[in-house]
């Protein structure tokens, strides 16, 4: 790890102009992330500006019924918030799964939604990388790639995006908030995470030198019922396979209001509008289930070893929605 400055901020404009005027400079929040990739060489800033006094660590209602989450709120304190359980309990869960409660305790709202990818390759500063070094190839479509997309993906690029929290935000609908030098701006999450194609190292619409200062949830009445489901491969705190957040109305037997997204296979959350559709207006019971599925990984394009993940989300897709509809005729 090289030598690098290290300040903290007392006011938002004051670390935003920071980054500013460096561009070499990066904002700490937990730093469970961008501190690993200091200690692997894949991050090498000159300044550290520590965002931690700021004051974005409250959970808020919005005039419109929602919630509003500073970019500081820690995992720990999202997951235990009761109008999260209570009114989105797939982001609790989410969160839950994400990660230990030591990392939990240190982790950040902004800092999670920028969080990078694991794969093996962008984390290995001896090997090529077009997210970390664009231009130099990616290694994962011929060599270790069974944890990697089975959508969205290009010949640029297939890693996935590895949080848990924020394929709950996507199934919400969630706005992400921040600060530039020019001013406030937000994006709906949807458009936040932009696709990989052939400029894997643009990984979000956040403007350079931009601070995260919040997320905005909106009063949505389906999100009471909701869940979050992770598949990883051990029992303890790992990235996961596949997940699914999942959020499901239903009325005399009809599904009526229904929002699906899911983790792990893809560049970014993957909002599953394809299902969506067949869904919305259809019958509460498996065939449906298995064709909303069917309809969404058409587009499924496997690597040679992740085939597998297709039956995995096709599968979790069902089991999730089955248990939704259960849950709510009781």
């Amino acid at each position: 790890m090289r030598e690098f400055d290290y300040q903290r901020a007392s006011d938002v404009a004051g670390a935003v102009a920071v980054l500013g005027a460096d561009p070499d400079a990066r904002f700490l929040g937990g730093g469970t992330n961008l501190v690993d990739l200091m200690k692997a060489g894949v991050e090498r800033p000159a300044r550290l500006v520590d965002i931690r006094e700021l004051p974005l660590d409250e959970i808020e209602p919005t005039r419109e019924g929602g919630l509003r989450i500073g970019a500081t709120v820690t995992n720990a304190d999202l997951a235990a918030h009761p109008e999260v359980r209570r009114r989105y309990p797939a982001l609790a869960q989410a969160v839950l799964a994400g990660a230990s409660g030591q990392l939990r305790n240190m982790a950040t709202v902004g800092g999670n939604l920028l969080q990078r990818t694991r794969c093996g390759y962008f984390t290995d500063v001896t090997k090529p990388c077009n997210k970390r070094v664009p231009g130099s190839g990616c290694p994962a479509v011929e060599g270790e790639h069974h944890n990697h997309a089975i959508l969205g993906a290009s010949d640029h690029c297939v890693a996935v995006h590895p949080s848990d929290m924020a394929v709950a935000l996507t199934v919400f609908d969630a706005v992400v908030h921040y600060e530039t030098a020019d001013g406030p701006g937000e994006s709906p999450i949807g458009a936040f995470y932009v696709p990989v194609g052939d400029t894997p190292h643009h990984e979000t619409a956040l403007p350079p030198g931009a601070l995260i200062t919040g997320v905005t949830l909106p009063p949505t009445p389906v999100a009471a019922h909701s869940r979050y489901r992770k598949v990883r491969e051990r029992a303890s705190y790992a990235f996961a396979i596949g997940s699914l957040a999942a959020a499901l109305d239903v009325r005399d037997g009809v599904i009526r209001d229904v929002r699906l997204a899911f983790g792990a296979v893809a560049s970014r959350p993957w909002r599953a509008l394809a299902a969506e559709r067949v869904l919305t207006g259809a019958p509460a019971d498996a065939e449906t289930y298995a064709a909303a599925a069917a309809a969404e990984l058409t587009a499924a394009r496997p690597l040679p070893h992740n085939g597998y993940k297709v039956t995995l989300m096709h599968n979790l897709v069902v089991a999730v929605l089955t248990e939704l509809a259960e849950e709510a005729a009781r």
